[in-house]
């Protein structure tokens, strides 16, 4: 058996073997990755081997003006959108695809608002000066200090999530002599295509209400003075590609808004977000322009069919802000043939992160795809799978991919569309510190998150406290 047929047979049916497997592929990589003349990978108008140089590996790099670029390309598409049908549009950026204050600054300053939830989030948010009219708060299971860090912070809403939440939030208000703008979320059940873990609007699930009960829920927010419903919120899921299953979920959604408003006005309508990215030379995301063209269209129609003012629309994506301005740098430390049986061969290739910086393949199987960033190859295109140095079997980086065959010890791999979630989901398993992160901007690196050290990981171990004097 040839080597190239049996790379075929090892790999996935999208995996394309690549005439040059040096060659960064569109809409993967920041629009700004390039190659210098030494073939070196350039981020945000820095070599990728400076930042290994300057900041070690792994690390994460995330380019400022492809966040910002983002941020307003996507504003302006769903306030366009919107516009059209004479309403209008809020963006919010969902914070917890990736957090920090300088990204914070970043959208807001672009004209985003900020999405949290969780506590942490909204105190990182406002740290970093975000205006609390404009965040909107998460969660289906919100405590009571939660709750009230929101309201005495004077947020724009919160997204009501159970029963037991409605008569929570309104002790609150009614302790502190407050008003509440809440939305009520709700399952419309149409489950988006993508891995379950990632579907959020099928009812066997932990979020919202289903289309069945938000009525009472709804019934019971108004007959409670200190809260006031001002819309429905729906989130059908993540890394979603077309407009069809937005179209499906809104025709549902504005079904409970028209019941809904018989009681009284509804001037919101969140239709959430979950815009996909391209991870891999297969994917084919949607231009934001179509998706919220679309997905404004299907909303107004449905309005118009039952014959009721259109509400205003709010959104929140956030991978798609993030996610393909961040790449993931790390330093192969082993590579290793290993036989998979009738003469088939898998190339593995090791490096020093690993599912502690990235968990999303161990977490939903998810695709990624990888480069030589230090240097470009003429040795022909291997089959690898990229592997961290954990002790796990399933620590798998990018579980196939096409590199140059002479990929070595000490080569700087890059693996791209890592700006989301990475950093969010990171952990110290194995007792490995987190990467910093680092911003490029004007051809400038700067670290907007510190890094973990072994000292860091250790000064949270109780048993390494020394007794005080006197003490047994």
């Amino acid at each position: 058996m040839s080597a190239p047929s049996q790379s075929r047979t090892l790999a996935p049916d999208w995996l394309v073997e690549p005439e040059d497997a040096n060659a960064l592929a569109p809409l993967v990589w920041p629009e700004a990755a390039t190659r210098d003349d030494e073939g070196v990978l350039v981020l945000g108008g820095v070599r990728t081997t400076e930042l290994r140089d300057q900041f070690g590996t792994p690390l994460w790099v995330l380019d400022e003006d492809e966040v910002r670029a983002r941020a307003r390309r996507t504003l302006a598409a769903f306030r366009a959108a919107a516009a059209a049908h004479g309403v209008n549009a809020r963006v919010y950026y969902a914070g917890k695809a990736f957090l920090s204050t300088e990204v914070v600054r970043w959208v807001t300053e672009e004209g985003l608002a900020i999405d949290v939830a969780t506590g942490g989030e909204l105190a990182v948010a406002l740290a970093a000066g975000a205006d609390p009219s404009r965040i909107g708060v998460h969660g289906n299971n919100k405590s009571v200090r939660e709750l009230e860090a929101a309201v005495d912070a004077g947020v724009g809403s919160i997204v009501i999530d159970s029963l037991i939440e409605i008569e929570r939030l309104a002790a609150i208000v009614d302790r502190r002599g407050a008003h509440q703008s809440v939305l009520l979320r709700v399952n419309s059940g149409v489950h988006a295509e993508t891995h379950d873990f990632l579907a959020t609007a099928h009812e066997d699930q932990k979020f919202g209400f289903t289309l069945t009960d938000a009525p009472a829920a709804a019934a019971r927010i108004r007959e409670l003075p200190g809260l006031t419903l001002v819309g429905l919120h729906c989130h059908i899921g993540s890394q979603i590609f077309g407009t069809a299953g937005f179209e499906e979920s809104a025709a549902r959604v504005v079904e409970l808004h028209a019941l809904l408003r018989a009681d009284g006005e509804l001037p919101v309508l969140n239709l959430g977000g979950g815009f996909g990215i391209a991870y891999t030379s297969a994917d084919d995301p949607t231009p934001i322009e179509d998706l919220a063209a679309g997905i404004a269209d299907a909303v107004a129609r449905e309005c118009e069919v039952r014959g009721i003012p259109m509400p205003n629309l709010a959104f929140e994506p956030g991978r798609a802000i993030v996610g393909p301005a961040g790449v993931t740098l790390y330093e192969v430390g082993t590579t290793k043939p290993v036989a998979i049986g009738d003469g088939a061969q898998r190339l593995y290739v090791s490096v020093d992160g690993g599912m502690s910086d990235n968990a999303r393949p161990a977490l939903y199987g998810a695709a990624y795809s990888a480069r030589l960033a230090s240097r470009t190859s003429d040795a022909g295109p291997a089959l690898v799978r990229v592997v961290g140095k954990h002790c796990e079997s399933g620590d798998i980086v990018v579980d196939a991919e096409y590199l140059p065959g002479d990929v070595t010890p000490g080569d700087l791999l890059a693996v791209p569309a890592t700006g989301a979630y990475c950093f969010s989901l990171a952990s110290n398993y194995n007792y490995v510190p987190r990467p910093p992160v680092v911003a490029l901007r004007g051809g400038e690196a700067r670290v907007i998150v510190r890094g973990e050290t072994i000292d860091d990981l250790l000064s949270r171990d109780a048993g390494l406290t020394a007794p005080e004097e006197g003490t047994a």
